[in-house]
């Protein structure tokens, strides 16, 4: 659970009013490992806002535009075949992931 910037502060002000960190988890309905950690990241890195989502680009990324070509072209590859079309080392599981985010389908030929 993310805690506010306000629950925070209140938790440092606790701490330096000579609180233990069992009280100060007790008085706010949090863990004392989250406490000891909000001390800390104040203590060390002077911060008090609780960390921002990271917005990671996806490994298979840099590869979509030749993924949407091989479908395309192959319509009736398999994951593995697709993947050894592309020459990668990302997992199958992660060719499967970047179909459905790319919306792409595979069809079989009847």
């Amino acid at each position: 659970m993310i805690y506010s910037k306000e629950r925070r502060l209140e938790v440092l002000a606790d701490a330096e009013q000579g609180m233990t960190t069992r009280l100060i988890a007790l008085k706010h309905n949090c863990s004392e490992s989250w406490v000891r950690r909000v001390k800390q990241e104040y203590r060390e890195q002077g911060k008090v806002a609780p960390a921002t989502k990271r917005k990671r680009i996806p490994k298979w990324h840099a590869i979509a535009d030749d993924l949407q070509l091989i479908v395309q072209r192959h319509p009736d590859l398999t994951l593995k075949e697709i993947k050894q079309e592309l020459g990668t080392e990302l997992c199958v599981a992660t060719i499967c992931k970047a179909l459905k985010a790319l919306r792409l389908t595979l069809k079989k030929k009847s």
